[in-house]
């Protein structure tokens, strides 16, 4: 009987885990640009473009830091926040553009585990 009961009770803590992890690894949607983290450090491409004037827009200078060796990341311009992207292919087609990106913040390194990323509406 006693064997009974704590197969029960461990079933149900693992239940309890099992729910408590499902509900941390949820979803979220944060909002911003596709940039590249040189610029978003500045908080902006227009420094990066005056410097190299081949670039024309916000596009052009993303790829072409990227391409440098920068890397893709969110940043909000309204709390002047940059996210980590652990996704290094999607955002490329975004490159510059205002955006959704939906997936899980690791908070420890503000990095977002990219699960979509949509055009903003």
């Amino acid at each position: 009987m006693k064997k009974i009961w704590l197969a029960i009770l461990g079933s149900a803590m693992m239940a309890l885990l099992a729910v408590g992890f499902s509900a941390a690894a949820a979803d979220m949607t944060y909002s911003g640009e596709i940039m590249d983290s040189s610029c978003a450090k500045m908080g902006s491409h227009e420094g990066m473009m005056k410097a190299h004037p081949g670039m024309k827009d916000a596009k052009q200078c993303t790829l072409g830091c990227v391409k440098a060796g920068a890397k893709f990341v969110l940043y909000d311009v309204a709390s002047k926040t940059t996210y980590e992207l652990d996704d290094q292919q999607k955002p490329m087609q975004f490159a510059g553009d205002k955006v959704k990106v939906m997936g899980t913040l690791d908070k420890a390194t503000n990095t977002i585990h990219v699960t979509d990323i949509k055009p903003a509406s």
